[in-house]
C-alpha cells in the first residue's frame, strides 16, 4: 500500500474496531500469514479487499463472506489456497466479484455454502461439493442459518444476480445481505451489493442494533457514500466499515466522502486489506 493510502486510512479510522462490541477501544494487531487467528473471547475480522471478509468467532468458527480473494486490492495473491480453515462460505449473489474463489475454497476445505437456493445449485454444477450445499445452509430471504456459534440471517439486497462460467450465464437467485449474530460477540451486517432501502429499517427492529456494518460505498453498481451513510442510520450501526470501492475505476465512492456523510453516533472505520482486527 502506498504511504499516502496509509495516511488516509489513519485519518479516517476514527474509532478502532478492537473492543468495540464491548464498548472500549484497544489496538488492533495484524495477523500473521493473512488469515485471522483466534483470541479468547473475541471475534476477529479480516478484510481482503472489495467485499471479501473472513470472520472468526470466539468459538473458532471461520466464516468467509463473498470470498473474491484474488481481487486487485487483495494484500497478496493465492490467498484462496492459504486459508487454513473455513467452516462456512457466505455468497451474497452470483456476480463474479462476490462468488470469487468460493468453489475452490469449498473443494479444499469442505466449507458449507450459505446462499440462495438457485445460486447454490449453479455453484454445485460448477464444482462446489454437493454434500456441503444442502438444505441445512441453503435458503432464501428471511432464512436463519446456524453457523457454529453464529446465527446468519439472510436479508434483502436491491441488486441483480446471475452466475457466469465457461458454460454460459445461469440464474443467480435473489441477491441478499447477511446479518451475522455472533454468540457472545457483535452483530455484523454485510450489505452485499445494494442501494439503500427502507427495508433496512426492519433489521434493528427484528435483530437488534448493528455493531459493525460492512457497507458497499463505490456507487455505479451499488449505493454511494451518501446512500451508505443513510443506510447506517437505518440499521442503527455503531460502526460502518466501507467496502466495494476503488476496485474498478467506476467505483468512485471514497471513505472520505463516507466520513463527511455519516452522522453521529455512527463511526467510520477504514480497514486495511489483510490486517486482522478484533471486535
Amino acid at each position: 500500500m502506498r504511504p499516502s493510502a496509509r495516511l488516509t486510512i489513519a485519518a479516517l479510522a476514527v474509532l478502532p474496531l478492537v473492543g468495540l462490541a464491548q464498548g472500549g477501544p484497544a489496538r488492533a494487531q495484524p495477523s500473521k500469514g493473512g488469515a485471522a487467528t483466534q483470541a479468547k473471547g473475541k471475534t476477529e475480522i479480516t478484510w481482503y479487499g472489495h467485499a471479501a471478509f473472513v470472520v472468526k468467532t470466539p468459538g473458532g468458527t471461520v466464516i468467509a463472506i463473498d470470498p473474491w480473494l484474488s481481487n486487485p486490492k487483495a494484500p497478496e495473491q493465492g490467498l484462496a489456497d492459504k486459508l487454513e480453515k473455513v467452516d462456512y462460505i457466505l455468497v451474497s449473489h452470483g456476480h463474479f466479484d462476490h462468488v470469487g474463489d468460493a468453489v475452490a475454497i469449498g473443494k479444499r476445505t469442505g466449507a458449507k455454502l450459505v446462499t440462495n437456493f438457485e445460486l447454490a445449485q449453479e455453484l454445485v454444477g460448477a464444482g462446489y461439493p454437493k454434500d456441503a450445499a444442502g438444505f441445512e445452509t441453503v435458503g432464501n430471504l428471511g432464512g436463519v442459518i446456524q453457523a457454529g456459534d453464529a446465527t446468519v440471517i439472510m436479508v434483502p439486497a436491491l441488486h441483480s444476480s446471475g452466475f457466469g462460467d465457461d458454460k454460459g450465464q445461469h440464474p443467480g437467485g435473489n441477491p441478499m445481505g447477511f446479518v451475522i449474530k455472533v454468540k457472545g460477540g457483535p452483530t455484523i451486517y454485510h450489505t452485499g451489493d445494494t442501494d439503500v432501502t427502507m427495508d433496512m429499517k426492519l433489521i434493528p427492529e427484528r435483530y437488534g442494533p448493528v455493531d459493525v456494518m460492512l457497507a458497499c460505498i463505490g456507487g455505479h453498481f451499488t449505493m454511494d457514500p451518501k446512500g451508505a451513510a443513510l443506510a447506517a442510520s437505518y440499521v442503527k450501526a455503531k460502526t460502518i466499515v466501507p467496502m466495494h470501492f476503488g476496485t474498478f475505476p467506476v467505483l468512485t465512492g471514497t471513505p472520505r466522502e463516507l466520513q463527511a456523510a455519516v452522522k453521529a453516533p455512527t463511526k467510520v472505520h477504514v480497514m486495511e486489506p489483510g490486517k486482522m482486527e478484533t471486535l
